[in-house]
C-alpha cells in the first residue's frame, strides 16, 4: 500500500493526524483476493475536528485572491502527476480496472480536473450588472464532499478542485471500499502547502462518518456520488439545517438505436459504454434499444463482439475489463443474473458463473439478456456491473417511451443515420446528457441527473457554479456608483 504509512490517519488542519478510533477495514485487491493493507475508520467525533477546522479557514480562503487560488490547484496538479503512473498501479489494485483505463480515469482526468478548475475562476466573468443592481458570486463556505469507489481520485477531484477553485473549504469523505486515492490527493494537497484547514479528509463508513458531515450545522453544501438509496439518505440528514445539496446518483441509461443507424458501429460503441470498468459506471449505456425487425442481427453482432472482448488480470495491457471491485458487489450483480435466468429471460451471452480461465478474483463474465420486458428487474434496476439487456421496439415512438421508463435519468445514447431526427429523440430523452452518433465523454458538457438520477451539475463552468451562491445588492437612486 503506497501512502506513505497514512492510513490509521487523518488529514485535519494542514496535519496528519491520528484517530482515536480502533476501527479498520481491510483493503482487498479485487483480482488476487489479498489484502492491500488496513485502514482506520473515523467516528463523529473525527468529523467534528475536520469541520472546526474548515469552519475557521473558510473566511481567509474566501478572502484569498483568484490568482492565488488558481496557483495551489495547478500545483497539486503538478504533485499529481509526478505520481501519475504509481496512482495508475494503486488503482488498479485497489478497484480491479483494466491498468490503460486506469492510467487515463484514475490517474490523468484528477490532473485535468484540478488544472481545468484554476482555468474556469481565472476566466469566471466580473460580477454581473444589471439595472439598479450588481449580482455577486460568492462561496457557501464548508462543502461536505463524499465520493464512492469506482472512480475514487477522480471523483475526489471532480468535487474538491471546483470547490477549493470557488473559495470555499472542504471536508472530504472518500469510500472505504477504495481509500487509496483520496490518501494519494491528500499528500498532494500537503505537499503545495495549501492553508491550513482548506482541505481536510476523514475516513470512515456513510452510515456514521457520512451521515454527520451531511447533517453537521456547520457543513454549509453538501456533494454526493453514490446511490440514489444513499443520496436519499444524505438528503434527509442535511435537510434539518436546510443547506444546499447535490446528488449525482444512480442511472440506468438507454442506447437508442434509430432503425436506420449503421448497427454494428452503434452497438460496438454502446458496449464499450455499458460494459466500462466492468459496468461500474453510472453512466454506463445498460439498455441497448433496437427495432424488433433489427433484433437477430443486433443478437449476432453482440455474441461476436463480446466473445472478441479480454477479460482477465488487470496489471496486463491487453486486459479490456478486471473483476468486480469487492466479493459483496459480485455476489450482488450475479445475483440478478440469476433472477434474469428464473424469470426466463433469454442469455445470449455470458452468465452467473467466474470465467474458467480465472481461479480467483471477484470476476463475472460479460453478460447480456436480450428482449427484455420493460416491468423486469434488469430494466429497472441499476445493477452496477457488467450486465446489459436488450429491448426492442416497434416504432421511434415506443423507443423514447421504454427508453424514459425507468426511475432514472443520468444519460443516453442516441444513434441514427439522419442526425437531424437523432438530435430530435435525444431532446425528447429524460436524461441530463444525451451522447449523439458515439461522441465521447466532454468534460465541459454540464453532468447530472433528471429524476432520481439526482439534483444539481458537475463538469465546467456549471460544475464550478453549483459551489457558488449569488447575493444581490440593489442600490437606491442616491447609492454612489448605482447601476
Amino acid at each position: 500500500m503506497q501512502t506513505n504509512g497514512y492510513t490509521n490517519m487523518f488529514y485535519v488542519n494542514g496535519r496528519w493526524i491520528r484517530s482515536h478510533s480502533t476501527r479498520q477495514v481491510v483493503v482487498t485487491n479485487p483480482a488476487t483476493e489479498e489484502s492491500l493493507g488496513q485502514v482506520t475508520l473515523g467516528d463523529v467525533t473525527d468529523v467534528e475536528a475536520v469541520v472546526d477546522a474548515a469552519r475557521r479557514a473558510a473566511p481567509g480562503w474566501a478572502r484569498t485572491p483568484v490568482s492565488e487560488r488558481a496557483a495551489l490547484l495547478r500545483a497539486v496538479a503538478a504533485e499529481l502527476t509526478l505520481r501519475q503512473e504509481e496512482i495508475a498501479q494503486m488503482e488498479t489494485a485497489e478497484v480491479g480496472s483494466p491498468i490503460t483505463l486506469s492510467r487515463r480515469a484514475h490517474a490523468q482526468s484528477p490532473i485535468d480536473l484540478f488544472t481545468a478548475a484554476a482555468d474556469l475562476i481565472e476566466q469566471a466573468g466580473p460580477d454581473e450588472t444589471i439595472p439598479g443592481a450588481t449580482v455577486l458570486r460568492e462561496p457557501y463556505g464548508v462543502v461536505g464532499a463524499i465520493t464512492p469507489w469506482n472512480y475514487p481520485l477522480h471523483q475526489s477531484a471532480a468535487k474538491t478542485a471546483p470547490a477549493l477553485a470557488a473559495g470555499n473549504t472542504v471536508v472530504y469523505k472518500p469510500s472505504e471500499v477504495a481509500p487509496l486515492g483520496a490518501y494519494a490527493l491528500a499528500e498532494a494537497i500537503d505537499s503545495v502547502s495549501l492553508p491550513p484547514g482548506v482541505f481536510n479528509m476523514v475516513m470512515g463508513d456513510g452510515t456514521t462518518v457520512g451521515a454527520r458531515v451531511a447533517a453537521h450545522p456547520d457543513v454549509d453544501l453538501v456533494s454526493f456520488t453514490g446511490s440514489t438509496r444513499a443520496g436519499v439518505q444524505v438528503a434527509t440528514a442535511a435537510a434539518a439545517t436546510v443547506k444546499k445539496v447535490s446528488l449525482e446518483l444512480g442511472g440506468k441509461s438507454p442506447a437508442v438505436i434509430l432503425p436506420d443507424a449503421p448497427l454494428r458501429p452503434a452497438l460496438r460503441r454502446a458496449l464499450r459504454s455499458g460494459f466500462l470498468n466492468s459496468g461500474q459506471t453510472c453512466m454506463a449505456l445498460t439498455r441497448i434499444l433496437v427495432d424488433r425487425a433489427r433484433l437477430a442481427e443486433t443478437e449476432e453482432i453482440v455474441r461476436a463482439t463480446v466473445a472478441d472482448y479480454v477479460v482477465g488480470d488487470p496489471t496486463d495491457p491487453d486486459t479490456e475489463y478486471g473483476p468486480l471491485v469487492s466479493k459483496a458487489q459480485r455476489d450482488r450483480v450475479r445475483d440478478y443474473v440469476r433472477r434474469g435466468q428464473r424469470e426466463g429471460l433469454r442469455l445470449i451471452t455470458g452468465g452467473p458463473d467466474r470465467p474458467a480461465a480465472l481461479e480467483r478474483g471477484y470476476y463475472l463474465p460479460l453478460t447480456v439478456f436480450s428482449d427484455v420486458p420493460p416491468a423486469s428487474a434488469l430494466v429497472t434496476d441499476e445493477i452496477f456491473g457488467p450486465v446489459l439487456v436488450i429491448q426492442v421496439y416497434d416504432s421511434v415512438h415506443e423507443a423514447v417511451d421504454l427508453a424514459n421508463r425507468t426511475p432514472y435519468g443520468l444519460c443516453a445514447g442516441v444513434w441514427g443515420a439522419d442526425r437531424a431526427e437523432a438530435v430530435e429523440v435525444a431532446g425528447r430523452l429524460q436524461a441530463g446528457q444525451v451522447f449523439v452518433n458515439g461522441a465521447g465523454f466532454n468534460p465541459a458538457v454540464p453532468f447530472g441527473g433528471y429524476k432520481r438520477s439526482g439534483v444539481g451539475r458537475e463538469y465546467g463552468r456549471y460544475g464550478l457554479e453549483e459551489f457558488q451562491q449569488t447575493k444581490g445588492l440593489v442600490f437606491g437612486a442616491d447609492t454612489a456608483g448605482s447601476g
